[in-house]
């Protein structure tokens, strides 16, 4: 297993982490199997999106604000309850398959590490299982 330290920089931030995963699943010399990438942190997320246009993440970001807004009257007293949430919506892992050797993602797929509750230190676990 591969931990990656990130550090984001704002409140919301989506990370592409694409390069990093890759050198994971170098580093452990499978051919084929599988990547999990893992978040650890319940106001953090992993997704797989398009890294090719930033307006995608900009969209996200807006409309994702819209549907959970931060600030909302939310029972949870900390102040976060709107990063729990997106959080919850997008998912703590992201299974990504290996093959020959490379991540089967499509031509314009990157992995993402969702930030909604920084600036903070975070880790990423990533995990290649050999078939």
């Amino acid at each position: 297993m591969k931990q990656l330290t990130l550090s984001t920089a704002s409140r919301n931030e989506y990370v592409d982490i694409t390069a990093q995963v890759r050198a994971a699943v170098k580093e452990a010399h499978i051919e084929e199997g599988l990547c999990v990438i893992y978040c650890p942190h319940t106001t953090a997320a992993i997704t797989v999106n398009e890294n090719a246009d930033p307006s995608v993440f900009r969209d996200i970001r807006e409309h994702l604000g819209a549907l959970v807004p931060e600030g909302k009257n939310y029972a949870h007293a900390e102040g976060n309850a709107d990063a729990h949430i997106k959080s919850a919506l997008f998912g703590c892992a992201q299974p990504v398959p290996v093959t020959k050797g490379a991540l089967a993602l499509g031509t314009w797929q990157g992995i993402f590490f969702c930030e909604f509750d920084g600036p903070r230190k975070r880790n990423v676990y990533v995990q290649c299982i050999k078939q």
